[in-house]
């Protein structure tokens, strides 16, 4: 497959009319298609895509929830992003799917018999129970519109920075975007906790599957040990450690993210 220019392709669902749309990175042959998890979006990952040192298209898709596609709709799960997710792939053919935290869990689950998917890359994977303590507090602050508590919560009551970490984040020029990408994150924990991850499915992938772990992270609360149970339900997969890295590589790493992407894509290739 070969796109020769960048753009912005919508993707229409059929349920309620939503829209998704998607980054397009030109190039030629199996494109790969990245799922950004909460607080991100396509424009967030555009400094790894950008750095991917490989010829093939990469598609980011925003998922719902994210300008310009639509909403979460009224009856949001992880099962609409499945289904998302797969109309996408069914659009474009043979993927390499790559997906960030929630979007690595969503990743997994539609990877699971669907013969379209060439390659998985999956950074960081979260599932339930996930901060299951922070879900009500955050669903309170979005559900009145106080997307700045949102932002504080996520930060410090999941991913467990410092008040001063927060502080400091909110005078930098990334506070008004994450404030906008905070809009769907109540419903979006809510969903992650609501689903169990199909642990005995994946040693059915018979795919190349690469787990990426920052290095800070491992052993420890709570991405690490999201983590594991999923390294251990895909004993099969390989996993590539980002030195000095934890969970936002996408944004305080990015050429070394990619490198690891362009790295499982390429075997991938080279066993094809």
């Amino acid at each position: 497959m070969t796109f020769t220019q960048s753009e912005t392709r919508p993707f229409t669902m059929e349920r309620g009319g939503t829209t998704l749309t998607a980054e397009i990175r030109p190039g030629q042959g199996t494109p790969i298609l990245v799922v950004p998890g909460v607080m991100a979006d396509a424009a967030t990952w555009r400094s790894v895509v950008a750095a991917i040192d490989l010829p093939n298209p990469v598609v980011t898709i925003n998922r719902r929830g994210r300008s310009p596609s639509g909403g979460l709709g009224a009856d949001y799960s992880v099962r609409v992003e499945i289904d998302d997710l797969r109309r996408t792939i069914d659009s474009l053919g043979a993927v390499h799917l790559v997906g960030w935290s929630y979007g690595a869990l969503i990743a997994l689950e539609t990877a699971i018999g669907c013969a379209a998917v060439r390659s998985l890359t999956a950074y960081e994977p979260v599932g339930a129970p996930f901060a299951p303590d922070a879900v009500d507090v955050i669903r309170a602050a979005t559900a009145v519109g106080d997307l700045d508590r949102a932002v504080e919560l996520v930060n410090t009551a999941v991913s467990g920075f410092s008040e001063d970490y927060v502080a400091e984040l909110r005078r930098t020029p990334a506070w008004p975007v994450l404030r906008q990408l905070a809009e769907p994150l109540g419903e979006e924990l809510a969903a992650i906790n609501d689903y169990r991850p199909s642990w005995k499915d994946y040693a059915r992938l018979q795919i190349p599957v690469t787990l990426i772990l920052g290095a800070r992270n491992e052993n420890l609360a709570p991405y690490g040990t999201a983590f594991a149970p999923f390294a251990a339900a895909l004993a099969h997969s390989r996993v590539a450690r980002l030195p000095e890295q934890g969970h936002l590589a996408h944004v305080e790493a990015p050429a070394e993210l990619a490198a690891a992407i362009a790295t499982a894509v390429g075997q991938a290739e080279g066993d094809g």
